[in-house]
């Protein structure tokens, strides 16, 4: 036993065992020792609170890397990358074409820099998308793991019913079962309750059960598409659910889920990503409107876009994937660059000392105006709001970061806890390896001697 336990003091889950003897009583008299079974040195408080924390741990850890990347992909003033960057370059850009507006290399900046803009909100548009399919697959990949592990439960409780408990087969298949239990807190939080004939059921903390006697499944549809209209509470995306019961986190059912990965990754597909799409549509949204504004151009029929346009026409959501140079501006789709200067609507092109179009544009650019949508309020220049989108993103970021940072403290220190309990101490284990050496050393002796006597009064 001693030995087992040495040889598995870094095997995961393994929970110290230790022989329960007695003394063996025959005919009134004392006959030896006798083996018990086998017990383990497990805290079942200490080892539920863990299986919590490792829900959090899992929710808080991949909340944190997500935000990490889309606010990598923003930028911000300090980095000068990203989206910011962009808007930045395109307002120095658009300056120095209204010092010098007969430059045609100074217009092909600001055509450069315009569609550096384009491709940032194509960029983070398209992320969007894919974190949120990602979520989704992964929300499947989830439940086809907890399916399986519940079904393992199944099996584990059938067969620990059947056998003697006191074993270290028992103990083995115990171990085992604590390690699906363990899989299964990564996703959701559960609890282990203890049933007859060493069974268990498992039930979230809010009181759904996942196995009571037999195992239930979770249900859940991945999709196939990700729109910025798709949603869950407009029908086109599954939630999960088990036996009818809705486990969605968010939802207004009781057995919501609110932590491990599951949480996470709804939150992420349902509310984070959404959000964070609706305000990158809403600085398009901005962008587009200060530079089609009809006082800017005279050339334009009255209520068309200007310099960048909505490709679709439809407007919001979405916008941020859809924007666009307008084609008369642009070579690359048969217009010309001089039209910043001269107008939209210009046939030939006008004075190349008349900057009052692209005076107009820089002022409309560097405008404050009063915006409060998707969760951007305050008063900004077109720079300002991509500067804001940014500071939000980073708050998310740090806010998802001190909470992983709070959460692995919590978890390593219950953890330690938890070891220090259940735990092998090998240092321990190899004393007892010792003392058991001598007490056979002891035993060994004490037989010889009373051979050796018995032998000598046969002699005699």
């Amino acid at each position: 036993m001693v030995a087992t336990n040495v040889a598995n003091a870094s095997t995961p889950g393994y929970v110290r065992r230790s022989l329960e003897v007695s003394e063996k009583i025959l005919g009134g008299s004392t006959a030896g020792v006798q083996s018990d079974g086998v017990s383990r040195s497990e805290n079942q408080s200490l080892t539920a609170e863990r299986r919590n924390l490792t829900s959090d741990l899992a929710q808080a850890d991949v909340l944190s890397s997500t935000w990490q990347t889309i606010s990598s992909m923003i930028g911000d003033t300090a980095e000068g990358t990203g989206l910011f960057k962009s808007f930045g370059d395109f307002e120095t850009a658009l300056s120095n074409l209204a010092l010098t507006p007969e430059s045609g290399a100074d217009a092909a900046t600001v055509l450069s820099s315009a569609n550096a803009i384009v491709t940032e909100f194509h960029d983070l548009s398209q992320m969007v998308v894919s974190l949120r399919t990602e979520a989704d697959r992964e929300i499947g990949y989830g439940r086809d793991i907890v399916n399986s592990a519940l079904k393992t439960i199944e099996t584990l409780n059938s067969q620990l019913s059947g056998m003697d408990r006191t074993t270290g087969a028992a103990a083995a298949l115990v171990d085992e079962r604590n390690r699906v239990l363990d899989t299964i807190s990564e996703y959701i939080p559960v609890q282990a309750v203890p049933r007859n004939y060493g069974m268990i059921d498992v039930v979230t903390p809010e009181g759904v059960f996942l196995v009571a006697g037999t195992a239930r499944q979770l249900e859940f549809n991945t999709s196939s598409s990700f729109g910025p209209g798709q949603t869950f509470e407009n029908g086109a995306l599954s939630g999960l659910s088990v036996d009818g019961i809705a486990l969605t986190p968010g939802s207004p059912s009781y057995g919501a889920v609110s932590s491990g990965l599951f949480g996470a990754l709804f939150t992420l597909r349902d509310q984070d990503l959404p959000t964070f799409s609706a305000q990158l549509d809403t600085l398009a949204s901005d962008f587009i409107s200060r530079l089609s504004d009809d006082a800017i151009d005279p050339t334009k029929t009255p209520g068309d876009p200007g310099m960048f346009v909505d490709s679709a026409g439809t407007g919001d959501p979405g916008l941020a994937g859809r924007i666009a140079i307008n084609a008369a501006i642009d070579p690359a789709q048969g217009g010309a660059t001089w039209r910043l200067r001269d107008g939209i609507g210009a046939i030939a092109q006008g004075p190349t000392g008349d900057s009052t179009i692209l005076d107009k544009m820089l002022s409309a650019v560097k405008q404050v105006s009063t915006i409060s949508s998707n969760g951007i309020q305050g008063a900004f220049s077109s720079t300002e709001m991509a500067a804001q989108l940014a500071s939000l993103a980073g708050q998310k970021r740090l806010q998802n970061e001190s909470i992983l940072s709070s959460t692995t403290a919590q978890y390593t220190m219950i953890q330690s806890a938890e070891q220090s309990e259940n735990g092998v101490d090998t240092d321990t284990e190899m004393q007892n390896l010792i003392l058991i050496e001598q007490a056979y050393a002891a035993n060994a002796r004490v037989i010889e001697i009373a051979g050796q006597m018995i032998n000598r009064l046969m002699e005699i």
